[in-house]
């Protein structure tokens, strides 16, 4: 089983929770690491000075703030600690609110939320109570030395915790589409068709049925070559393929229904995937 990342409390009013932080997602990707190009060695990364050319050792780095062109603050670990947030153990829920209050783009990392040794009475009493009322709540901790805002939810048989973005870090989508969709006028009947079309695809969720393609071509492609298996790279015979002609937006739903799409294959179309 793998070791919490994070030990605390929630406070909820004056109930206190202990309680441990699980890793809820682990990503998989296939890293690469830079090698010579025969792959008897791999190479390393220097900190050279461009105008000198001079080797810097990480120990004689500092760190500093680009304010204008070439000009620097410097701050050093010493100043940076006065004003780090202080070191706590307490995940502190600040208020209750609906789910659909607060759109997805603000949350970041998910945590599943386990209950410390002899706190699954206290535990279970917050569950119950945000399970019945359907909020959620809004909560500010510190981790890694960062002051984190954080979102507490029911999820199943237990609760999750989303870490989240700051109002200041999400960028409003009215300033890349100012003013796009008022100006765009659509008749009823396309709007109808587009509903059936959604209709025609809507089908059961299977989120499993979704699959990494690449990754899993790629992880393959690594085994054959391990096993000493040859490989062989089909040929490109075209060049990129040109944009499709343009077309009426209502005969473009009205061939998109007759298509007959298939409902939640799980798979994205993949153009340029050959076989090996």
């Amino acid at each position: 089983m793998a070791r919490p990342i994070w030990k605390g409390s929630i406070n909820f009013g004056l109930v206190n929770i202990p309680i441990q932080l699980e890793t809820a997602v682990r990503e998989k990707s296939v890293s690469f690491h830079l090698l010579s190009k025969d792959g008897s060695c791999r190479l390393r990364r220097k900190l050279v000075c461009p105008d000198t050319g001079e080797e810097v050792d990480f120990g004689d780095t500092a760190r500093g703030i680009e304010v204008g062109k070439d000009e620097y603050v410097l701050l050093d670990e010493h100043e940076l600690e006065q004003i780090r947030p202080e070191k706590g153990r307490a995940i502190a829920i600040e208020q209750f609110v609906e789910l659909s209050e607060i759109d997805p783009i603000y949350f970041d990392r998910v945590y599943f939320i386990t209950p410390a040794d002899g706190s699954a009475r206290p535990y279970k009493l917050l569950f119950e109570a945000m399970k019945e009322s359907r909020k959620l709540g809004l909560a500010r901790f510190v981790m890694r030395g960062r002051q984190n805002l954080a979102a507490l939810r029911v999820m199943g048989e237990g609760m999750v915790l989303h870490t989240m973005h700051y109002s200041d870090e999400v960028l409003s989508l009215d300033d890349v589409l100012p003013g796009t969709l008022t100006k765009a006028k659509l008749p009823e009947k396309e709007i109808a068709v587009a509903r059936q079309l959604i209709q025609a695809m809507t089908g059961p969720l299977d989120l499993a049925a979704y699959k990494d393609d690449y990754r899993e071509e790629v992880e393959k492609l690594i085994e054959r070559k391990r096993s000493g298996r040859k490989t062989v790279i089909a040929a490109d015979d075209h060049e990129e393929e040109p944009p499709p002609p343009t077309i009426n937006l209502m005969e473009a739903l009205k061939r998109s229904l007759n298509s007959k799409p298939s409902r939640g294959n799980g798979r994205l179309a993949h153009p340029r995937r050959k076989s090996a």
